[in-house]
């Protein structure tokens, strides 16, 4: 039987109003993290590029996002779209939807 506090929905507990983008784990385990990436108009940090040592597998759940390498391809994701990111492949996030949430959903291995 399906115990009721392991259910949980993607699209619940977004504000209306985000002058922040929301990063959540929603699952951590010793090879995998599972996290959500909530957006409205924000791009990543004027700090630099993500370096991760992890690979990345993201998709867009709803509104869009552009994804800018270090090599200069840019990678324009709508919904339903994903793409794996391998450790250390320098990346951005340069454009979000102003208009509509963007809810990522990412899957570190």
């Amino acid at each position: 039987m399906l115990r009721v506090d392991l259910l949980a929905n993607i699209f619940s507990n977004i504000p209306s109003k985000l002058p922040n983008e929301i990063f959540e784990d929603i699952l951590i385990t010793e090879k995998l993290r599972v996290e959500r990436i909530v957006s409205k108009g924000q791009t990543s940090p004027d700090t630099g590029w993500y370096d991760q040592s992890e690979n990345e597998w993201v998709i867009v759940l709803s509104g869009y996002g552009i994804v800018e390498f270090i090599s200069g391809v840019k990678v324009a994701l709508k919904q339903g779209d994903y793409l794996n990111i391998k450790a250390h492949e320098k990346h951005r996030v340069i454009e979000t939807s102003s208009d509509d949430t963007t809810v990522w959903l990412a899957i570190f291995y």
